[in-house]
């Protein structure tokens, strides 16, 4: 036999929501969405996987896998995985879907089986 649920009361939901005046504020509500938004906009931005490609590919001018962008990508200091077992295989799953959905205005060319290069005609 299976233990049933207790149900709360309307009322007991509405107390846990609204917080105590007497109470200090927790950590999640002592920051203000402002503040929040300043401290981002303060703090460097890191490139992601693929802007980190599309800047070693027009760096080179050469077509690569994504196993030798990973490595020039980690020795230029770009970009690094955060601890990915795949950090080739989600790049270029990344590439590729991008070249898919953006078609002509994707930053990147399949040249070949597992190698891309930078479009030409893109400015980035």
């Amino acid at each position: 036999m299976t233990a049933k649920k207790k149900r709360s009361s309307p009322e007991s939901a509405s107390k846990k929501k609204t917080r105590a005046k007497g109470r200090p504020p927790s950590p999640s509500e002592a920051v203000s969405p402002p503040a929040a938004a300043k401290a981002a906009k303060t703090a460097p931005s890191k490139a992601s996987a693929l802007d980190a490609a599309a800047r070693v590919l027009s760096e080179s001018g050469q077509p690569m896998s994504c196993p030798e962008l990973i490595e020039q990508m980690a020795a230029k200091g770009y970009w690094t995985s955060p601890k990915g077992k795949t950090p080739s295989s989600t790049l270029y799953a990344a590439i590729a879907r991008e070249v898919k959905l953006k078609g002509a205005a994707s930053r990147f060319i399949k040249t070949g089986p597992g190698r891309f290069a930078h479009r030409p005609d893109t400015k980035r």
